[in-house]
């Protein structure tokens, strides 16, 4: 395929970017301005890898002209090189392709997660604590930040549910692939008679939404205060300040009370109402869009069943891609990295199906 008219317009659109980059108004709209510095980034990527790309086809060029001269010294290197050209060609190329697909909705957002213990009562609930521990490691090496925002502790142990917030660098293009029911096989501690017992979680991962994305009328709201219910002895216990949040038109309801002010409460409740809420929108347009790609990752719902996570065999499996990894302890531990890689790889081959790039 020939990418040269397509880059060519990425790099009219460069110029175009670097003259708005250089006026002094760019800040004003502080949305717009990470939008065209994002664009600005992508685009000078893609055009390195272009170059890239260029050049070793200009060196093989020369170098099959050199292996017919009648120089034998020359010709031997040269023809060495053809060897190493030609297997980096392939690559070089994937690599400009990777570069020429418009990139992902909310792909550089911050996201916030929710995880549920599912089927499986107290072992359900463990192993969300579990899966909550595996993803705070794995975004701690990663660099990024976890906020917690609102949890419900199970009687013996354990997450009901809890939700938090991670910061940082292209947190949705990492974690977007977590959500859907993830379930755990293993013998429970209090399983007397060894017997293997299957459990479930359920992940969302929203990316973080912003004003812009989702305005909410504060008619459209309706926010109670009332007294926050925690574990004996705690200060939760002693103040009004756990906040319930109604968005009227779709009922949803989100409460916070994990925060020590009432305000800290409330903004933690707004920021996980516009997260649901948009992720709402963003599902709603996916359903118009590419079955073929939700066919391969799915579609991120919270009723589908993505992983396995087999204790007596020490296994992983992720079933959108038919992948089984015997490293679950290193995976708990936060090693996701292999995980993540092979869905973003999978995506991005669905992707370039269709776009027709590839």
């Amino acid at each position: 395929m020939d990418f040269e008219p397509m880059v060519e317009r990425k790099r009219r659109r460069f110029e175009e970017l670097e003259s708005e980059i250089a006026s002094p108004g760019l800040f004003d709209n502080p949305t717009h301005a990470r939008e065209v510095l994002r664009e600005h980034g992508t685009t000078k990527d893609l055009l390195a890898q272009w170059e890239a790309f260029s050049k070793a086809r200009r060196e093989l060029t020369e170098n099959r002209e050199l292996a017919d001269s009648g120089d034998k010294e020359f010709a031997e290197m040269a023809r060495e090189e053809i060897l190493r050209i030609e297997a980096e060609l392939p690559g070089l190329e994937r690599a400009v392709q990777i570069a020429l697909l418009p990139p992902e909705p909310d792909e550089d957002r911050d996201a916030i997660m929710e995880i549920r213990a599912g089927t499986g009562g107290t072992e359900a609930a463990l192993f969300a604590a579990d899966l909550f521990r595996m993803y705070s490691r794995y975004a701690e090496s990663l660099g990024l930040k976890i906020e917690p925002m609102e949890s419900s502790l199970a009687d013996l142990g354990g997450f009901r549910e809890v939700v938090f917030r991670i910061s940082g660098d292209a947190v949705f293009r990492r974690f977007r692939y977590e959500s859907g029911v993830h379930r755990v096989q293993r013998v429970p501690a209090t399983e007397a008679q060894g017997r293997i017992h299957t459990s479930t979680a359920t992940v969302a991962v929203m990316p973080e939404a912003e004003e812009v994305d989702i305005e909410i009328k504060p008619e459209d709201l309706r926010i109670e205060v009332c007294r926050a219910g925690g574990p004996g002895g705690q200060g939760v216990n002693t103040t009004d300040s756990a906040v319930q949040v109604m968005h009227i038109p779709t009922g949803r309801i989100v409460r916070c009370q994990d925060g020590r002010s009432q305000q800290k409460n409330k903004e933690a409740a707004l920021k996980i109402m516009r997260a649901r809420l948009l992720e709402d929108k963003r599902r709603e347009e996916e359903e118009k869009y590419s079955a073929h790609r939700r066919s391969l990752i799915g579609g991120g719902g919270r009723e589908e069943k993505i992983r396995t996570y087999n204790f007596a065999e020490n296994r992983v499996t992720d079933h959108r891609i038919k992948l089984s990894l015997y490293s679950l302890d290193r995976v708990l531990e936060g090693n996701l990295a292999e995980l993540t890689d092979a869905l973003q790889a999978s995506d991005i081959e669905q992707r370039l199906k269709d776009s027709g790039i590839s």
